[in-house]
This record gives structure tokens, sequence and C-alpha cells, in this order.
């Protein structure tokens, strides 16, 4: 059974920075590309970071510069760094096995101004 736990999630006021964990058992996490989402109120879930077995890495234009994700593979994590955060990245956040249907629980991240 493939899980995801993220955890990281907070109040943070703008400006500030949060970094988010995802932690995956039940796969072979070095071999899979893995992403992170995020779901704002009312709106579609939309893709935010990829970062390959390698460590390549690609990010929405709305985070580039801003956001980092990196990953451990001898400890099955993910990471997302996010640095100068803003009002309009509150959202809940996921990650993802890329090209599956696996997800995390998700984390609130709420940034106020």
């Amino acid at each position: 059974q493939v899980q995801l736990v993220e955890s990281g999630g907070g109040l943070v006021q703008a400006g500030g920075s949060l970094r988010l964990s995802c932690v995956v058992s039940g796969t072979i996490f070095s071999s899979k590309t893995m992403r992170w989402y995020r779901q704002a109120p009312g709106k579609q879930r939309e893709f935010v970071a990829h970062i390959t077995p390698g460590g390549a890495t690609n990010y929405a234009d709305s985070v580039k510069d801003r956001f980092t994700c990196s990953r451990d593979n001898a400890k099955n994590t993910v990471w997302l760094q996010m640095n100068n955060l803003k009002p309009e990245d509150t959202a809940v956040y996921y990650c993802n096995l890329a090209f599956t249907g696996w997800w995390g629980q998700g984390t609130q991240v709420t940034v106020s101004s």
C-alpha cells in the first residue's frame, strides 16, 4: 500500500517561509518522479513543482524563484521550501506520486497579509 504523508503547513505572514515535507512508503521511492500541487478555496487543483528521481526540477511560473523542491532518496522524502510567501499562496498543498492516483492527505498553508 502506497502512502504519502505531508507535514509542515501552517500560518505565516507575507514574506515568510515554510518547508513542507512528504514521506513516501510502499513504493520504490528512488525511481519515482514526485509532484506538488495546491488547491485554493473555490479553485481547481494546480501544479506547483516536479522533481525527477535524479533531482531535476520544474516549477509553475507563479512560484518560480521562490519555491524549491528537493528530495532525499535514502529518507523517502521530498520537500518543498517556500520562501517570500504571498497571500495568493494560501491553499492546501498535496504531494503526488507522478503519473499515478496516489496523493497525500494535504497540508494547509495560510499566508496573511
